[in-house]
């Protein structure tokens, strides 16, 4: 890993999005799930580790009919099921490519995430 943790701590990932580490383009996952080339190549399936996680869909506040009044209220969220450190596997066209320090990552729609394999001993 070249990018200095601290720095990826900036980072502020928002609605329901997600940062991830890609893989590199293979046909098996390191947890040893293999995905068919057939599938591969049509939907462009990727996997990547998760590294951050945005704060989950926006709710409506209590005062919805009201919205021109100012309320000390905090927006509330649904969260994600992806954590950090878990193994995304993701439809790879609706990512979008970013690159910092020289290494690339990807922006993924919660929507876009097919399967999360979560290993509780991984750490970033």
């Amino acid at each position: 890993m070249n990018v200095n943790i601290k720095n990826l701590q900036k980072f502020i990932v928002v609605g329901d999005r997600v940062l991830v580490r890609p893989q590199e383009d293979s046909n098996k996952t390191t947890s040893g799930l293999y995905l068919p080339a057939g599938v591969a190549e049509k939907e462009r399936i990727q996997s990547g580790y998760v590294i951050k996680v945005g704060p989950g869909y926006a709710t409506a506040t209590a005062n919805e009919d009201e919205m021109w009044k100012q309320t000390d209220e905090q927006v509330k969220y649904i969260p994600l099921q992806a954590r950090e450190g878990d193994l995304a596997i993701f439809l790879r066209k609706e990512a979008f490519e970013i690159e910092f320090e020289k290494e690339k990552f990807l922006i993924v729609p919660n929507q876009a995430i097919l399967l999360l394999i979560r290993n509780d001993d991984f750490a970033i």
